[in-house]
């Protein structure tokens, strides 16, 4: 008898598999077709390549691969001139200087050389390769992967960014070398994710965010998503030349936005499985440190890494967190009902601990790796609601979305900071970003100080909030027909719909070209539904129960909600042309949700890119506090695009227990 744990992501067309494949088959053999393909080989890599693969593979695929061996190319090796080794750097003057000093001369360090380059390598690198005579003789292979970006997600990848809000919405000059190598370095591996499908290499018809009013009054925050359009634009139209088989015209969508197009996803509370996970819990990246108990023993610490790996997690991160714990005590109870050891185990018929999980782990080594990943997401989902209640979580997050849905204003706000003193520094601030985003005139004047004081944040956050009012250009409205309040947040999800049906008005979202008919072959048959006749004034974020005991019958979708990837690989042959959707500033786990979920929807892979993925362990790092000092500056806040300074206040703040999560 085995768990149910879901189906595992293992579709060879999904994005993320496509990379690993060309790692694993094209960079790891690259002599596969001659006779010393049983050899083991010498990987070596630099820092940046290193995450690349990390990001990518798992060691024992690399293993499986015949490597026996994988190194740091700037630290000291040991001579094996027996081996040859492969070689995966970036195509910087300092890696080809180390890669020639280990290959030229008498003694080499290894037998051969296969050269990989994780973006296209400038010529006169290429020339200081050719000028060692030394050394072509002993190179087997020297090719570009086009690979230089972190595959975080089975949809989703960033170009390690983790300061583009400093470098290029700080207070520098539009020609500063950090600017310009900024946009550079991202639009390079932006551009790399296109050459890196094999088989089906991709040619975007890019699109951006444009400037909005008058151009005269237009900031150079304003030109950021113009600006990386036209780089991106610049190299994969060099593409077409360089890389063979490259397609001629656009076959898929590349939209680029950055985070004004999304002001309360930084800040707002998420509730599902996964968002949680990175807002409670102290992670470090992927990786969840927790105990185990062991008899008449100091308790073990363990490393569990929640990733794609993971049929369980798959399953559940994008439930709410309701109906995952609803769905792991499911799980535990029917293991149990069917398995009459597990039965002798339980404490007489009631309810399953997870000390009684471990015990049953010892008598039924058979299911030891299925009970163990039952027992790490039941320990982890118990944290969270513990947290949830412990923080009133619930209570904030209705609030929350109350405001955003304008069914809440400064009464509630004033009677939920009254009644709960305890509330944490964090989400009181987070609670006052939102009301100022969604009622910035109730900032004005002493009404906004009166508040704060009645917080009772630190100085610090209370010339924070003062700063949002500044904050100008949120889409809100109110019908003067129904009294419906309106707002234009989550307007990634209505960006992507448009887009996939032909519908993203140009003027707003302009291309780089003329999009071809192959570009949009899948975009009239995706979705058949036309607008709604005369809609009712609405949120476009979805309105989420915040609530931790929620019944799975509920009408929120998010319910039962499973990750797309849990659906056959067959699907994926069904699906359209694919769309990329770039965030400049840095990603929310709910917008890499909402991929998923369209995905599905519209029956096209929908790839989510970032210059990072926000998650807690950003937040408080030191780099983004000096950006807040530099940005509350008067003589430059006046400049500063709204969202931007949402997401600086976001990372700035100490969220040690509360990280900021989306909540879509």
């Amino acid at each position: 008898m085995s768990m149910d744990f879901g189906a595992p992501a293992d579709d060879p067309k999904a994005f993320r598999n496509i990379c690993r494949d060309r790692i694993l088959k094209d960079l790891l053999k690259p002599d596969k077709d001659k006779e010393t393909k049983s050899l083991w080989k010498v990987l070596i890599m630099d820092k940046f390549t290193v995450k690349i693969m990390g990001y990518a593979c798992k060691m024992a695929e690399i293993t499986d691969a015949g490597i026996s061996l994988v190194e740091d190319l700037f630290k000291r090796r040991e001579p094996m001139p027996s081996m040859d080794a492969i070689y995966f750097l970036q195509p910087l003057k300092e890696n080809v200087i180390m890669l020639l000093s280990d290959m030229s001369g008498r003694c080499p360090l290894y037998r051969k050389a296969y050269i990989f380059f994780s973006s296209p390598i400038p010529k006169e690198l290429v020339s200081y390769i050719k000028n060692d005579s030394s050394v072509i003789p002993r190179i087997g292979a020297l090719r570009e992967m086009n690979l230089e970006f972190f595959t975080i997600d089975m949809q989703g990848f960033v170009t390690d960014h983790d300061s583009a809000l400093n470098d290029l919405y700080g207070p520098s000059e539009q020609n500063s070398k950090t600017f310009n190598d900024t946009i550079s370095t991202m639009a390079t591996r932006i551009a790399t994710t296109f050459a890196s499908l094999k088989l089906a290499k991709e040619f975007p018809c890019v699109r951006y965010r444009a400037p909005k009013g008058d151009a005269s009054a237009t900031t150079k925050f304003d030109m950021v998503p113009k600006w990386l359009a036209t780089a991106v634009w610049d190299i994969v139209s060099k593409y077409k030349s360089t890389i063979p088989e490259f397609p001629q015209k656009e076959t898929c969508e590349l939209l680029i936005v950055d985070r004004p197009i999304d002001q309360i996803a930084p800040v707002i509370h998420e509730w599902t499985y996964d968002a949680m996970c990175h807002d409670l819990l102290e992670m470090d990246g992927t990786k969840y440190i927790y105990e185990v108990s062991k008899a008449g023993s100091e308790p073990e610490q363990k490393e569990a890494v929640l990733e794609d790996h993971d049929p369980l997690w798959l399953e559940l991160r994008h439930a709410h967190i309701a109906d995952a714990s609803e769905r792991l005590y499911e799980k535990m109870n029917n293991f149990v009902s069917k398995n009459k050891a597990a039965q002798l185990h339980s404490r007489d018929g009631g309810e399953i601990s997870t000390r009684d999980l471990q015990k049953i782990v010892q008598a039924l080594p058979q299911y030891s790796d299925q009970v163990e990943k039952l027992t790490l997401h039941i320990e982890i989902a118990g944290k969270i609601n513990r947290f949830i209640r412990e923080y009133g979580l619930r209570d904030i997050g209705q609030l929350e979305q109350d405001l955003v849905f304008g069914d809440a204003g400064a009464k509630e706000v004033i009677s939920i900071l009254r009644s709960k003193q305890d509330m944490s520094p964090e989400n009181k601030l987070r609670l006052l970003i939102i009301y100022a985003i969604v009622y910035p005139e109730k900032f004005e004047g002493d009404k906004g100080e009166k508040l704060m004081q009645l917080a009772k944040l630190p100085h610090d956050d209370m010339d924070v909030i003062k700063c949002l009012r500044y904050l100008e250009g949120v889409d809100t409205k109110k019908s003067s027909r129904t009294g419906t309040f309106s707002l234009k947040f989550d307007a990634q999800k209505e960006l992507i719909e448009k887009l996939s049906k032909g519908e993203l008005p140009l003027k707003e979202y302009p291309s780089m070209s003329e999009p071809s008919s192959a570009a949009q072959g899948a975009t009239q048959t995706a979705s058949t539904a036309g607008p709604p006749q005369n809609p009712q004034p609405m949120s476009m974020r979805s309105r989420r129960t915040p609530q931790w005991a929620k019944s799975r019958t509920s009408g929120d979708s998010q319910s039962s909600d499973s990750s797309v990837l849990r659906h056959s690989s067959g699907e994926f042959k069904r699906l359209g042309n694919r769309i990329f959707v770039f965030m400049i500033g840095g990603a929310t786990r709910s917008e890499l949700r909402t991929v998923h979920k369209l995905t599905m929807k519209m029956k096209r892979e929908i790839v989510l890119g970032s210059s990072s993925i926000d998650d807690p362990p950003q937040f408080i790092s030191v780099k983004t506090q000096s950006v807040l000092r530099l940005s509350i500056r008067s003589h430059w806040i006046a400049e500063i695009q709204p969202a931007m300074f949402m997401q600086q206040l976001c990372h700035v703040q100490k969220l040690k227990s509360i990280g900021s999560a989306a909540n879509k």
